[in-house]
């Protein structure tokens, strides 16, 4: 294979540093690697033939806690209704990526685009779980309820990585970039399904955290006060800026039931994860640790 340049964005990341470490194991991309912003317009101007989007899951779902979605997969085009900037701001700039593709470039070649939308990202460097940890700590090793109502399939964050190199390889392949480019791929893996809850309690268990065992209000009830926090933001918004501390798209987000197959990114990718659960697993589970002493 020829040598070939590739611009990582936000690759000071939790994703995006792992995306640079598979690629620096690859055959050839040892020069061009940035963090910086990446336009389209760019792209065909400087005739770069592939980008990926790293899209979500929250592009598609959920859009209401009483919706469920088991094994979804993208022939079913779900697709979100919220207008809260992180679904909202991503459903459009993966509609802006997707619709790029196909157009000439500068020196004459074509742009092959496509988009990953992985699920919950868990593992080293999680921001996430970071938080979790010394909250937590804070909380006398009580984990704080999230969304024990939910039922979800995270993705470790080394699969998610793998499956960006594989886009990019066979967005660089002629036989496949026509059928692959213009698509998106929702990516999971073997992870078993479980709620946000179980997965921080399955996740730091070893180091002594308990998960919060008082009684929680009734999820409607918590949706109502969500939108009564949410008026009372709008109202107050002339004189002072209230931000509440929480809304009803976190409250969908975090307790609704929805899955997503990776089924279609295994066929046309050849996807599948390069970290089992339990390799997954034990590698954050033993961060959790190192986090767990620094802060203790």
């Amino acid at each position: 294979m020829t040598a070939w340049s590739c611009l990582v964005t936000g690759a000071g990341g939790f994703l995006g540093q792992r995306i640079i470490q598979l690629l620096m194991q690859e055959e050839g991309p040892g020069q061009g690697l940035q963090s910086t912003r990446l336009l389209l317009e760019a792209c065909i101007q400087a005739s770069v033939p592939v980008f990926i989007y790293t899209s979500s899951v929250a592009v598609a779902a959920p859009n209401s806690y009483k919706e469920i979605i088991q094994n979804g997969h993208e022939e079913e085009h779900h697709g979100t209704t919220w207008t809260a900037p992180y679904p909202y701001s991503k459903k459009l700039a993966e509609k802006a990526v997707l619709a790029a593709n196909g157009s000439t470039l500068k020196n004459g070649g074509t742009l092959w685009t496509c988009s990953l939308r992985p699920m919950y990202i868990y593992g080293e460097g999680s921001p996430v779980l970071s938080h979790l940890v010394v909250e937590t700590l804070r909380n006398n090793g009580i984990l704080r309820g999230v969304g024990k109502h939910s039922e979800v399939n995270p993705v470790y964050v080394g699969n998610v990585a793998w499956a960006h190199i594989l886009a990019s390889r066979s967005l660089r392949d002629p036989k496949k970039a026509a059928s692959i480019g213009g698509q998106f791929y929702y990516i999971s893996d073997d992870t078993p399904h479980q709620s946000y809850d179980d997965l921080n309690y399955n996740l730091t268990k070893k180091w002594g955290f308990q998960p919060d065992s008082r009684q929680s209000l009734p999820l409607s009830l918590m949706y109502w006060l969500a939108f009564l926090l949410e008026a009372m933001s709008v109202f107050l918004s002339p004189i002072y800026k209230y931000q509440p501390p929480f809304d009803r798209y976190l409250l969908t987000l975090t307790n609704s039931v929805y899955t997503f197959s990776y089924k279609k990114a295994q066929r046309d990718l050849g996807y599948k994860s390069l970290n089992t659960w339990e390799e997954a697993k034990e590698k954050t589970v033993e961060w959790i640790g190192s986090l767990v002493e620094k802060h203790k």
